[in-house]
């Protein structure tokens, strides 16, 4: 088929990217022209394995191209995806101006019949909005082109986006038309051989299917979050008991961790704007509400482990921070925890020497070049002269580090375990002082 996909943040470049490796001809259409040159160039604007290849090798057969010429992208495709950001607003609702700026646009272009669909995450009611403004344009330019809007959720992980893609656990259509699903089933066949992961609703259905699933992630993060608050108390270990209730198949081990808090540019986002959806219909969602402020407390735990261990005033002191990204496999600083932590600490008068495998350059835009944090290129040169280590993101390097040389480059073997990554008596054994989350301390 013939596809467009305005918007080439994480969302539109992996979809368009993944449709073009099956056999598509996709435009990928974006307003920012130094994004597209890049991308004309072989340069993937953001970090996701396994993306670079897929874009570069579908461009030189020519099933790819990026263009900032949304006219001549209409003009040519049957089904164009909005696939704009949608950011949260002041009161935490979702900022709908991009995808109706998209709709709009589309609508003006339009020459016959198109298939729009939402692939941004967007409130229930939004493809009814975007009927109504491209009927709109449609009235103006007294034509009358007929069209459909469709919902088809993305449930992409960053840092797994393009597997998630190629071997997707569920594809959610929501459409009031049946020719229409049908349609989009053909164009997810490719991705759907072994077993029928299609699922068809109504429009309606499929907006709040994305929020719902979101909103059910976050919940069981900040679920184990609190309960590892109550197991530090108590004197239970986290651990122990994250194995015990992870065996329940009804329960399950994905997404209880126990960490510093979730962040990203998905769960904080949509989880608020799934709490302002119910206050605009007079109905507190008082779950998702516990949801947001237990994940906001969570981000000041670590910090506060430190504060407990070295007083107030952490001025003259260093510490070493191991990640930055919201999760690992990933640069995107969005909502990360880590902003919080560090923020936190210089607040107290800190120093920081910072690491991140891939988000050091986007790290550096969110704190403004603050003399207090430094960045460096190798984890273990941002150790020395350190009081302490502070792991914050799990990226695989730093599960098995050389403990023997980290406790020769700080200046005391101190760690804050953010992630749960090391043992704690294999820590006490090592001479290591460790603090962890929910576990004992050692």
């Amino acid at each position: 088929m013939n596809l467009t996909v305005i918007g080439t943040g994480y969302v539109g470049l992996v979809t368009g990217t993944c449709f073009a490796e099956m056999g598509n001809n996709v435009i990928c259409v974006d307003n920012n022209e130094k994004k597209v040159d890049m991308l004309n160039n072989g340069q993937v604007p953001i970090y996701e394995p396994g993306l670079d290849e897929m874009v570069i090798r579908n461009k030189q057969e020519g099933r790819l191209s990026f263009t900032t010429d949304i006219n001549e992208a209409v003009n040519r495709s049957l089904v164009c995806f909005i696939a704009v950001g949608t950011p949260p607003g002041e009161d935490g609702s979702a900022d709908l101006s991009y995808v109706l700026q998209v709709a709009e646009s589309i609508a003006e272009h339009m020459n016959e019949y198109k298939i729009i669909v939402d692939k941004s995450t967007v409130p229930v009611g939004t493809g009814n909005m975007v009927k109504k403004k491209v009927q709109e344009v449609l009235n103006k330019r007294k034509v009358s082109y007929e069209f459909d809007v469709v919902s088809n959720p993305e449930f992409l992980k960053e840092g797994n986006a393009v597997d998630d893609f190629m071997k997707p656990d569920r594809v959610i259509i929501g459409s009031d038309n049946v020719r229409v699903a049908e349609l989009m089933k053909v164009l997810y066949s490719p991705f759907n051989r072994t077993n029928d992961r299609v699922i068809i609703m109504s429009v309606l259905s499929a907006e709040m299917t994305k929020y719902a699933a979101n909103a059910m992630l976050a919940t069981k993060i900040s679920f184990i979050n609190e309960i590892a608050r109550i197991c530090e108390i108590t004197g239970a270990d986290i651990g122990e008991v994250r194995h015990g209730i992870g065996s329940d198949s009804r329960i399950g081990y994905k997404f209880i961790y126990p960490g510093v808090g979730y962040g990203g540019s998905c769960f904080p986002k949509d989880v608020k704007a799934l709490i302002q959806a119910g206050k605009e219909r007079d109905l507190p969602l008082k779950i998702l509400q516990a949801v947001e402020d237990v994940n906001e407390e969570q981000k000041d735990v670590l910090a506060d482990k430190v504060l407990n261990h070295y007083g107030d005033d952490l001025s003259g002191k260093t510490f070493a921070v191991w990640g930055l990204s919201f999760k690992p496999q990933t640069d995107d600083m969005r909502e990360a925890p880590s902003i919080v932590i560090i923020n936190k600490l210089v607040e107290h008068g800190a120093k920081i020497q910072a690491f991140d495998p891939v988000a050091t350059e986007e790290a550096k835009k969110v704190f403004c070049g603050q003399k207090q944090i430094s960045f460096f290129d190798n984890n273990y040169q941002a150790l020395e002269g350190a009081e302490a280590l502070l792991l914050v993101t799990e990226w695989h390097q730093f599960r098995y580090p050389d403990f023997n040389k980290i406790k020769q480059l700080l200046n005391k073997p101190v760690i804050f375990d953010g992630r749960n990554q090391y043992d704690p008596q294999k820590m006490k054994e090592t001479g290591f002082v460790h603090y962890s989350i929910g576990r004992p301390f050692r």
